[in-house]
């Protein structure tokens, strides 16, 4: 038996269809497993496997959770993975931040995330059916960065949030685990980062131990082996995913 393989499995990725989401929903497949893809777009889109099911949905309504896990579930009913990276960053500076701004960041990257977990486990647990849970976090739930309240506070909730609900969920046969990635070229951040290659990226480029900005790519494996049968004694774990940006105070000079 291969121990990383994820055959005879199916998994929903949120925020796959681009970016870390839609490298991890990637490995899973090439591990075996059958994804959902999820986003925002209404058209599935075009760099998509043309045989994965795709769903659009919001997840910032009250009923988006419970929508989005309707319609896995009726694409795939064996579902047993659930991927939380479904996220995005709304601060202004400290002192421009907006109520509506606060929220919306608390919306969407913790209350949707709690919300499908709770439907996900509702529906394993109807079945007398084990699985797994992996939600993305951030080094931001780590170490704080300017301007970024609510993202930060946001991504620190969620590591304490798989915390406590690996603890829950063991019982059922449900582990949870967490990735917390560094700086990473997606869609969100490659605008500023073209933008500063000269110095905020060089600055970077220093403090990450092996040297370079990761990809999406690079979150992909770790995601795979928490979903896989290598990791059945895991739960409450966090990988982080950084380069070793995290790991040294001062990096090279």
């Amino acid at each position: 038996m291969n121990a990383f393989s994820l055959d005879a499995h199916a998994a929903l990725v949120t925020g796959s269809s681009q970016g870390i989401g839609h490298a991890i929903a990637l490995g899973l497949r090439d591990a075996g497993a059958r994804v959902v893809f999820h986003g925002l777009s209404a058209t599935q889109p075009a760099d998509l496997p043309a045989d994965a099911p795709y769903v659009a949905c919001d997840l910032l309504p009250t009923e988006g959770p419970e929508t989005l896990l309707a319609a896995a579930f009726a694409a795939e009913p064996a579902l047993d993975i659930l991927v939380c990276n479904a996220g995005s960053f709304f601060d202004l500076p400290l002192l421009e931040m907006t109520r509506e701004r606060w929220q919306k960041t608390l919306d969407l990257n913790l209350t949707a995330t709690f919300f499908l977990v709770q439907g996900f486990v509702r529906r394993l647990a109807a079945a007398a059916r084990p699985g797994c849970i992996v939600i993305t976090s951030s080094t931001n739930g780590f170490q704080a960065e300017a301007d970024s309240s609510a993202y930060d506070a946001s991504k620190g909730a969620l590591v304490m949030l798989t915390r406590s609900l690996a603890v829950s969920l063991a019982p059922l046969g449900i582990r949870v685990n967490g990735i917390a990635p560094g700086l990473i070229r997606t869609p969100l951040t490659n605008t500023w980062l073209q933008t500063r290659a000269d110095d905020f990226v060089k600055h970077y480029e220093k403090k990450i131990l092996l040297g370079t900005v990761g990809t999406p790519a690079d979150c992909a494996g770790a995601v795979v082996f928490l979903c896989s049968p290598a990791a059945r004694y895991l739960t409450g774990e966090i990988i982080v995913i950084d380069g070793g940006l995290t790991v040294a105070q001062i990096g090279r000079m």
